[in-house]
């Protein structure tokens, strides 16, 4: 019997995604890529047993993602004893709906005559419309309670386990008031039909987002009993009630990333929130690396302007001038920055406190000069020996700027660091602080070439995101030590050096 591991093969190889639209005589592929991850449907070691030369194929129409399985293979494993060879179509039903196991021929003449594809537009309303590489994309945006939106949004995520790691598709057969609170996003290119019967959109994209009832905190209504009718009189709506607004899902098609697609739809989403007033903030579930830097990149460039434009900075000198040789023993943090002016800009934009904390120490970073930085070549022994009694106000600023950061960290990870005895609670937390401090330089160093390339070039910003996205910096926000507490019970976690599976 030949060996079983000549029977093997890599299920990211095997498995080909390809987006389709009428040719000529027939479908003909129009985008062609393979899975980042198949580990959720064949295992770990996301391996196929029992197949030489297989290929699974999925195909979906450019504009609604009408969505077809073909397996094709040369030779297949001969069961002996209780070895036998996967069972393709049993393991991939778990993932795939029954609609994409058709038969080629019917699948190819369904794409190829579809009588609708004309006067396809994607469901929902037209939200943002924006150029990248003088190509033309449209985003859309619809509930999940629309039938449309549904239908379109079972087909989107056949995506789901190939690309979004750790990530499961949404229930779509939910009551309605429970669709309701789901908002649905939809990227796509707007063409030149290939053929005349063809549709002009081709997708690129998606996002789901939904709404978490947000409690409003009662002001001088505590211990107060109301009298209120029961059942209540009237429907309640969802949509009318505070809550946070969420992003579960977030994808990009492989050829369509690094051209800005994903800022515009993080851009298109934040904007709703803003213009909601029924929504209190923005929070992402499970956000990995990547989307962690595009999302500050994103928050960084919105806030930028109005953070200048009221010239938030750092108080080098917080003591009092009378306070003399006897200073006081603690420094509120806010004599060291305009806490009453930073929550109102961060209310406005509804940007939750976490994500907040760390494009505002970015940007508080970013105005204290480079060479007084650790980064560039600051005398870090002189800076821990003088302190806040450093001659040279920006090295205050750099100096007080670490010790915000270090009360932040602290205040995060307290349980945790308290169990620690006090010198290795002192070196956690520096080591912690270096580590988030070198991220946000780099994050920095990304910002300042694209506005440099602004102002010379002046390219397209959709080019700046492709220089961005292929940037290959390995985001440092994380954590020496380890917190799951949730932030105010609704905001995600902190990286922490421990990997984690996320779902965005």
């Amino acid at each position: 019997m030949a060996d079983q591991g000549d029977w093997s093969c890599d299920a990211n190889d095997a498995v080909q995604l390809s987006i389709v639209q009428p040719g000529d005589q027939k479908p003909v592929t129009a985008d062609l890529f393979h899975p980042q991850f198949t580990y959720s449907i064949f295992g770990d070691e996301e391996q196929i047993f029992g197949y030489k030369g297989l290929i699974v194929r999925l195909r979906f129409a450019a504009h609604d993602l009408r969505t077809h399985v073909h397996i094709s293979y040369d030779e297949k494993f001969k069961a002996v004893g209780d070895a036998a060879a996967t069972d393709l179509n049993k393991t991939l039903r778990d993932w795939i709906p029954e609609f994409a196991f058709t038969r080629l021929p019917d699948y190819e003449k369904a794409v190829q005559n579809d009588e609708n594809a004309k006067d396809f537009v994607p469901p929902g309303k037209l939200v943002h419309s924006y150029q990248s590489k003088n190509r033309n994309y449209e985003i859309w945006a619809g509930s999940l309670a629309d039938s449309a939106v549904c239908k379109l949004l079972a087909r989107a995520q056949v995506f789901v386990p190939f690309f979004i790691e750790a990530g499961t598709p949404l229930v779509l057969d939910d009551p309605e008031w429970t669709l309701e609170r789901w908002t649905i996003y939809f990227v796509y290119e707007k063409t030149t039909p290939p053929t005349p019967t063809a549709s002009q959109y081709m997708f690129i994209g998606y996002s789901t987002t939904y709404r978490w009832w947000f409690y409003p905190e009662q002001k001088g209504e505590r211990g107060v009993v109301k009298d209120s009718v029961f059942p209540y009189p009237e429907e309640i709506r969802f949509s009318t009630l505070p809550s946070r607004l969420r992003i579960a899902q977030f994808l990009i098609l492989p050829s369509h990333q690094g051209a800005g697609h994903g800022s515009q739809l993080y851009t298109t989403i934040h904007k709703a929130t803003i213009a909601d007033d029924t929504i209190i903030e923005l929070t992402v579930e499970d956000p990995n690396e990547a989307f962690d830097v595009l999302r500050d990149s994103a928050d960084y460039h919105t806030l930028y302007p109005d953070l200048m434009k009221q010239d938030i900075n750092i108080n080098p000198s917080p003591y009092p001038a009378d306070a003399g040789k006897r200073r006081p023993r603690h420094v509120p943090t806010a004599t060291l920055i305009p806490t009453e002016k930073l929550n109102k800009i961060r209310s406005q934009y509804k940007i939750a406190p976490t994500q907040f904390a760390h494009i505002l120490e970015m940007f508080l970073l970013k105005r204290i000069p480079h060479p007084k930085r650790a980064a560039g070549g600051a005398n870090m022994a002189r800076l821990l020996t003088k302190k806040h009694k450093a001659d040279d106000e920006n090295e205050r600023r750099y100096y007080w700027w670490r010790m915000l950061l270090k009360q932040r960290l602290y205040k995060r990870s307290r349980d945790i660091l308290i169990q620690l005895d006090l010198p290795e609670r002192i070196q956690k937390l520096d080591e912690t602080a270096t580590n988030v401090e070198e991220g946000y330089e780099a994050l920095l160093t990304v910002f300042d070439a694209r506005e440099k390339g602004r102002a010379t070039a002046a390219p397209a910003p959709e080019a700046d995101e492709a220089v961005f996205a292929a940037t290959p910096v390995r985001f440092k926000r994380k954590y020496a030590v380890e917190d799951d507490e949730d932030d105010e019970g609704n905001e995600q976690p902190e990286r922490a050096e421990v990997a984690k599976r996320p779902k965005v």
